[in-house]
């Protein structure tokens, strides 16, 4: 009889160990956190035009989408053009003109079907805030006006207008060695509000973010190409799903109301 409950209280014993092995293997498994659960990483590399806007939208974005990590990488449009050509891990390109864009089509570096024009920019003739001597793009050749801005215009498109304006109205010539080049858009903007220039070459969109510059002309659009900000989703991406959707957010309601508080026209 005592060798019969001996043999009991070990098989109980056993039994108990046993479920609380099992128990506890559930509760792990169960708090564990999930290596699928972590956000997927999507990297947006955009012009430097583009900062405020798109950073008004992330939060916007993340909230519809909770299991995206999203993050920007900003610069000039020929900039981020060979950090991709270089295999730079990026998902979606947004180019602040075409000719960047058809370079990484032309080299099939772009998810077919995808390119989509997205928006539409004005180039406009910035001065400080306190400078009352320039009216008009007629008045940078004069004597007074010494240092004007604009992008590189190899790299950064809002250069490439700003030459073509200057070359349409006949000013290339009379301004050649006034010119301070900039490595993108938003540094134009700097020299311009900090009064390092006198005037400079920026996006409208771009001039509603300081109140430190007084737009004093728009550029007519038949004085440049036309102003457009393709997108697409780059091949080489690890979340292609992911970067189509995010074009297809941009292209909707509230991102749309964001890009047109700023300026840009939604195509």
């Amino acid at each position: 009889m005592k060798k019969k409950t001996k043999i009991d209280k070990l098989i109980l014993l056993v039994t108990t160990v046993v479920l609380t092995i099992g128990i506890n293997s559930v509760i792990n498994f169960l708090t564990i956190p999930s290596v699928s659960s972590a956000p997927k990483d999507l990297l947006v590399s955009a012009a430097a035009s583009l900062r405020d806007a798109l950073e008004e939208i992330k939060p916007v974005y993340q909230k519809e989408n909770t299991a995206i990590a999203l993050t920007y990488n900003f610069g000039s449009s020929g900039s981020l053009q060979q950090q991709i050509e270089q295999g730079a891990p990026v998902d979606v390109f947004i180019s602040a003109a075409k000719k960047q864009m058809d370079a990484l089509q032309t080299k099939n570096l772009l998810v077919d079907n995808t390119r989509k024009n997205l928006l539409k920019n004005r180039m406009v003739l910035v001065v400080p805030k306190n400078n009352t001597t320039i009216r008009s793009f007629q008045d940078l050749g004069g004597g007074e006006v010494k240092k004007i801005a604009i992008g590189e215009p190899g790299s950064v498109p809002a250069g490439q207008y700003a030459g073509e304006i200057l070359k349409a109205i006949g000013l290339t010539d009379k301004v050649k060695d006034k010119l301070v080049y900039a490595k993108d858009v938003r540094q134009v903007l700097s020299y311009v509000a900090t009064g390092n220039v006198d005037a400079g070459f920026v996006y409208i969109t771009d001039a509603k973010t300081s109140n430190n510059v007084r737009v004093v002309a728009t550029a007519p659009e038949n004085t440049h190409s036309p102003i457009i900000y393709p997108i697409a989703v780059i091949k080489n991406s690890k979340s292609a799903d992911s970067g189509k959707k995010f074009l297809q957010f941009l292209s909707r309601g509230k991102a749309k109301a964001v890009f047109e508080k700023y300026g840009f026209i939604p195509l």
